[in-house]
């Protein structure tokens, strides 16, 4: 039996709610025009990026799932958006850092059997991965933004996945080397956006939701992982004819699992115990 929508998530990492509404020109034109609407969303705790990973999909806590730091990482035991979906019986695709694979499909990740899979038993159905293997300081080996776009279109023409994850560190990279208060962050944000604004109406045309959102903020030194606005806000822009709250309510990254799978018509499981914030 076919899902009732089709929804596309793109999570760009650690960017905090202010570069979001002043910098993204093209995500905010769709606002204001209608198209859009647009929250803010606070992260978990810890406000790490592994962390947020497996809240995002699990909808419980840290301290739930365990995955308490970028270091901690295994197969989370809790049901998650992939599993839900294909035991509902459909299609998932991902285009994102190694991480999500691990967390949601097996530990420990192998570069060569991993690095891209397609596997229609899932969770996972459709896999591509990148590990950012010698990231540093001086040195973010992140993919191309437009290469990783493309990547997830071609899922879902070609595948016609019914849930797909997009997720790239380049802008949380570029915040760790140089702050969120400067010329070259500027650049790289609007870099994003443009690159972005080439895909959002395939996608839309294509017949897909979608959600852009980040997993966390960061400070304008670059900093994030603790209790602080600009460590734990940031936005989620929603496409779709969905109804959600007044643009004043803060949402709850927890309540993004359970929102998903209610757009997708799939059954909540009991451990996603906030409320979808979309109906």
């Amino acid at each position: 039996m076919p899902l009732s929508a089709k929804l596309l998530l793109i999570v760009l990492d650690g960017v905090p709610w202010r570069n979001w509404r002043r910098l993204m020109g093209n995500l905010e034109g769709w606002v204001q025009s209608g198209e859009a609407r647009v929250w803010k969303m606070r992260s978990v705790l810890p406000s790490m990026s592994a962390c947020c990973y497996a809240s995002i999909h699990t909808g419980v806590p840290p301290q739930v799932h365990r995955i308490l730091s970028n270091e901690q990482r295994f197969r989370v035991a809790q049901p998650d958006i992939f599993s839900e979906v294909t035991r509902a019986g459909g299609t998932t695709g991902a285009v994102t850092h190694s991480y999500w694979s691990e967390f949601f499909n097996r530990h420990p990740f192998d570069m060569v059997r991993d690095i891209e899979y397609d596997e229609p038993g899932g969770p996972i159905t459709h896999g591509r991965f990148h590990t950012m293997t010698g990231y540093g300081h001086a040195n973010q080996m992140t993919p191309s933004d437009v290469d990783l776009f493309a990547t997830l279109t071609r899922l879902a023409l070609r595948d016609a996945i019914d849930y797909g994850i997009l997720h790239t560190c380049t802008l949380d990279s570029m915040g760790h080397r140089f702050g969120h208060d400067c010329i070259e962050m500027d650049h790289a944000v609007a870099v994003m956006d443009t690159m972005l604004a080439a895909f959002l109406p395939q996608w839309r045309e294509a017949g897909y939701e979608v959600i852009v959102t980040a997993d966390h903020g960061q400070t304008e030194r670059g900093h994030h992982g603790g209790r602080e606005d600009a460590q734990q806000d940031f936005a989620l822009y929603y496409f779709g004819p969905a109804k959600g709250p007044d643009q004043d309510v803060l949402l709850d990254q927890l309540q993004l699992a359970p929102t998903i799978l209610t757009r997708l018509g799939v059954a909540v499981p009991e451990t996603m115990k906030a409320k979808p914030f979309l109906e």
